[in-house]
């Protein structure tokens, strides 16, 4: 068995001692949140959501990331083919994870409130909508599409990984095409009822690509920095070249300039049509204590890494590069925070300490997982049918292969 068909357990022995030490990373995080809920439950939860869904869109923009390659091919997938699928795996978790939310919806959300919605004439229309069992049904609908996609893709992956049979191949980019018409539906509905909801007289049609934006943008700096962790290790430390994060370093910035776009769209939008009802989600949030959150989130998750990824210096430079990275994640959290404590929070600004708690524990328990799965298959895709071509081609682009670090 060469190193390129050697699992990742095999390959790079550092992987479980890591998972055994974000297993105790999570159970410790998991009782300090088991005291926050019993403490203060709806802080709780409001944490909770935002971590809950930060870690979601890592996972789906992973899914979403994985389907886009399928169609497009293109040597700036193939070598993170392998932390896409371990991603994706962990949907069943998040699955199982969204227990707090379903059970807690009467403290997080106001439609839940019948006294509300008896005197409230716009959640009276809405209430068609926005009630609980058509609220978990489409849940449901939302994790069997997203659980179903994952599967069949993960089990071709590994079928080819077997036999070698580019046939797969084809049935992946088939799947993969209607599986982000899907996924575009789904994520779009789930971010109007998981998060829009929360301000129930707001809306906005562009709300869900906002979303699907800052889904890519996260699931883009989380491999980032994976593939720099394993691009110091055997046998990546031979293949990965400058031009497979230079490739990174562009997708980041696309991303980072599209979540910009349809955030700004929303505001232009909204704004220039002078409607009270809208406008009033943007004056709780540019009027009160929150502005600073609103001017950091145009400053960080903007302009500053805008400024840093045209350079072509970090992108090429996996220590500069992952740096950003992790920002990025960092800033995503806080554009999520953003948009879902000011509705619990209508006085001003509010940070408890389970916003850094159950972040921190989802995102344990997260990578426990996501480790698992990497540990389990090669690390590399050698049967992929663009895999000779497009790791030749990035070569002769880059830089010869680096030794280990």
């Amino acid at each position: 068995m060469t190193p390129l068909t050697q699992t990742a357990d095999v390959a790079i022995p550092e992987l479980k001692p890591m998972q055994q030490r974000l297993l105790v990373a999570g159970a410790a995080g998991g009782v300090l949140s088991l005291v926050g809920a019993l403490l203060d439950t709806t802080q709780f939860l409001q944490s909770y959501l935002m971590a809950y869904m930060f870690w979601l869109g890592v996972t789906l923009g992973c899914l979403a990331l994985g389907m886009i390659h399928q169609l497009s091919g293109g040597a700036w997938g193939v070598l993170i083919r392998r932390p896409i699928g371990a991603a994706s795996r962990a949907l069943p978790l998040l699955t199982l994870l969204f227990l707090p939310i379903a059970l807690g919806l009467s403290r997080i959300y106001p439609w839940m409130n019948a006294d509300l919605v008896a005197h409230d004439e716009v959640l009276q229309h809405k209430h068609v909508y926005l009630n609980a069992p058509f609220f978990l049904a489409r849940a449901a609908i939302y994790f069997i599409v997203w659980n179903v996609i994952s599967f069949f893709l993960n089990a071709w992956s590994l079928e080819q990984d077997r036999t070698g049979d580019f046939r797969f191949a084809r049935r992946m980019q088939l799947l993969s095409g209607g599986g982000l018409v899907a996924y575009g539906v789904t994520i779009t509905f789930a971010s109007f009822d998981w998060m829009m909801s929360l301000e129930p007289h707001w809306f906005s049609t562009i709300y869900g690509v906002i979303i699907m934006g800052g889904q890519g943008l996260s699931a883009l700096a989380f491999l980032t920095i994976a593939l720099v962790w394993l691009s110091r290790r055997a046998p990546l430390d031979r293949i990965v070249v400058p031009a497979h994060f230079h490739d990174l370093g562009n997708l980041m910035l696309a991303f980072v300039m599209l979540w910009a776009y349809f955030s700004f769209s929303q505001y232009l939008i909204i704004w220039s049509g002078n409607l009270p009802a809208e406008i009033a989600w943007y004056l709780h949030r540019m009027e009160t204590g929150w502005r600073p959150v609103a001017v950091a989130l145009m400053l960080f998750h903007f302009a500053a890494p805008f400024v840093v990824l045209l350079s072509r210096t970090v992108k090429r430079q996996p220590e500069l590069l992952v740096k950003v990275a992790a920002a990025v994640l960092v800033v995503r959290i806080v554009d999520l925070w953003w948009l879902i404590g000011p509705e619990f929070h209508t006085g001003g600004i509010a940070i408890s300490w389970m916003d850094v708690v159950l972040p921190l524990t989802i995102g344990a328990l997260w990578l426990v997982v996501f480790v698992s799965q990497l540990r389990g298959r090669a690390i590399l895709p050698i049967h992929d049918p663009e895999f000779d071509e497009a790791l030749g081609r990035i070569i002769e682009r880059g830089a010869p292969p680096r030794t280990a670090h």
